[in-house]
């Protein structure tokens, strides 16, 4: 009987470690104090911005838009990516995807400029048959279609990095396929996720052991690929061998905050948007009346191994929640989110 109460109390005891455990990694014991340095532009009409990318030269921004709560409802609604004019005032995005007949949920999206100057949109597009990358040419003001490319690897994919006129890294944010799988895979922050790598002509697994791999880019001189775990709360930081495209672990920051995009400024300087109280997400994504907080962090290299890190934007949800990108522009910044209906601009 002695042996039964201890063997019981162990458990309880194991259980209670691993509740705290998961509450204070999800940030349910922080305190957020809104800040930001900067004076932010609300622009609405653009359902669930998760990812933006700026072409810096050009002065536009990309948006990629997707109706979330209508799909959780058994109601998909045809997704769009937009173009914002970030030269002026009065700022209107424009649907450049309005002709575009495919089921279309966007997710991730990359930019890359081609030797011939041309500008090409890699969006991860989430459908009824699978996941795909849709990749456009943008000219005339306007997306045209090239070619979709699916693979078996990419059944989860979150974000992409475009590195050539058909390659391009993906983050699969699970490892595993099912429904309880990928919840024990969350709660149980298990390393299952994973990065493929598509050099043209073939798709394979680029790095493994991730916590929820999530948003991915790369540094000016494409010898490194950052990678953001938000279940980790970090960002990965791996060496890039570009004629074979071969991945390799350098060390990850531990952010403490449920990291998801990376941006990139001319100077390096890499823009995360983050999920500081992970559980309040959780319940955004089921209710639109609970806010959920947004955090934006810039992280500067110093050197090849020495980096800083400084919290540039934090809100406790009221003006943006679940803020998924922060896109650099002329020193400020636009803000996307995962489900509500408009951006910032932040100046």
């Amino acid at each position: 009987m002695k042996k039964r109460i201890i063997f019981i109390g162990v458990i309880l005891l194991l259980v209670f470690v691993l509740a705290a455990k998961i509450l204070y990694d999800a940030g349910y014991f922080k305190t957020i104090t809104p800040h930001s340095g900067d004076s932010c532009v609300t622009i609405p009409g653009i359902p669930g911005p998760e990812d933006i990318t700026v072409d810096s030269a050009a002065g536009i921004a990309f948006i990629s838009s997707d109706d979330r709560r209508a799909s959780a409802a058994g109601e998909p609604v045809q997704g769009a990516v937009y173009a914002l004019d970030l030269h002026g005032q009065g700022y209107k995005p424009v649907d450049l995807t309005a002709d575009f007949t495919k089921e279309f949920h966007p997710h991730g999206i990359s930019l890359y400029k081609t030797e011939k100057e041309e500008t090409l949109l890699f969006v991860i597009n989430h459908t009824a048959a699978g996941s795909f990358v849709e990749i456009f040419e943008y000219r005339d003001n306007r997306l045209d279609h090239r070619e979709s490319i699916g693979h078996p690897l990419m059944f989860s994919p979150n974000d992409l990095l475009a590195v050539g006129p058909r390659s391009f890294y993906a983050t699969n944010d699970h490892g595993n396929t099912s429904k309880w799988g990928r919840i024990l895979e969350e709660y149980l922050q298990l390393a299952r996720a994973y990065v493929v790598y598509f050099d043209g002509n073939k798709m394979e697994v680029a790095a493994r052991r991730f916590k929820y791999a999530n948003g991915i880019n790369t540094s000016i001189d494409g010898k490194r690929v950052y990678v953001t775990t938000t279940i980790g709360r970090s960002l990965h930081v791996l060496s890039r061998d570009i004629p074979t495209g071969a991945l390799t672990k350098e060390f990850a920051i531990h952010l403490n905050t449920g990291a998801d995009g990376i941006e990139r400024d001319e100077e390096g300087n890499l823009f995360v948007a983050c999920h500081p109280k992970l559980l309040d997400f959780a319940a955004h994504a089921k209710n639109r009346e609970t806010a959920s907080p947004s955090q934006v962090l810039k992280i500067s290299f110093l050197d090849r191994n020495q980096y800083s890190i400084e919290e540039v934007y934090l809100d406790d949800g009221k003006e943006i929640s679940a803020a998924s990108v922060a896109a650099p522009y002329k020193g400020g910044f636009v803000i996307g989110q995962v489900f509500d209906g408009h951006i910032l601009f932040c100046r």
